[in-house]
Formats: structure tokens, sequence, C-alpha cells
């Protein structure tokens, strides 16, 4: 069974800032299951039993391989989209995490083609539909974090 396709499946994505305006964004590999070649904050699926900010947080070490805090969590929504013809069905749970952006490394080289460091005004293109999507559905809170 494949997430979000067969089965409604819950996300946590995080935006990975240094609290200075400064995010931290990669670029999706041809490995990745779905947008390849796309740009993305990062996350990941939610497992059976685990508390979404241990999700968001285990998520953060994998792909950048560092800890954080989190300075907020935004309103759980409904992710309904079509991807190459396939529709799929997230609930998403994002959070604003604060890192040390000089230690973040890639983790996930098969799935991450590229990290870079950018302002929410300079983001790399195309981007990840959940990603544009967030950033219209929630533009008072990043604009929080453009400083």
């Amino acid at each position: 069974m494949i997430a979000g396709v067969d089965y409604i499946c819950v996300t946590t994505p995080f935006y990975c800032n240094d609290g200075k305006g400064n995010f931290v964004i990669h670029k999706r590999s041809n490995n990745t299951r779905d947008e390849k070649g796309r740009w993305d904050f990062g996350g990941g699926r939610v497992e059976f039993g685990e508390e979404l900010e241990s999700a968001a947080f285990r998520e953060v070490r994998e792909e950048y391989g560092v800890d954080g805090v989190i300075q907020e969590q935004l309103p759980a929504h409904s992710l309904l989209r079509e991807v190459n013809g396939v529709k799929t069905h997230w609930i998403v749970v994002a959070f604003f995490i604060k890192v040390d952006i000089s230690k973040v490394k890639n983790k996930e080289t098969k799935k991450i083609e590229e990290i870079r460091i950018s302002t929410l005004d300079n983001l790399p293109k195309p981007l990840h539909s959940g990603l544009k999507y967030s950033l219209k559905r929630y533009k008072k809170y990043f604009e929080k974090y453009k400083k």
C-alpha cells in the first residue's frame, strides 16, 4: 500500500531556519516518490505510536543531521493534490524549527540532490506543490520568520 494514495497519511513538514530569516531547503532527487527535481523544506510521515513533534525531530535528524527547537506549529490541514494523474491525500502538521544551519548536512543523499540556504524571498524554483500551498495558505506565519 502506498502512503497518501491507498490511505490517508499524516506528515510533519518542517521549516528549518536560523531565526534570522535563512531557511534550509533541498532539491528532491530522481529517487523520490514524486515531485522529482522540486525544492522542498523537508518532512516525513508519522510512524504508528509516534508523537507529532518526535516525528518532526526524527525527520530533521534523518535529512539534515541536526537537532533543533520547535518555534511554532502550523494548524493541521488536509493536502489534496494530484501528481502525474494520481490523487493523494495527506494530513499535514508542520513545524518551524530553529537549527544551527552551519551544521546541516545532506544525510539522505539518495533522496536529496542538493541543499541550499535561502531566504523566503529568494526560494529556488520549481517548488514542491505542498510547499507552494503552505506558503500561500499560511503567509502570515511565514512572514514572521523573514527577519
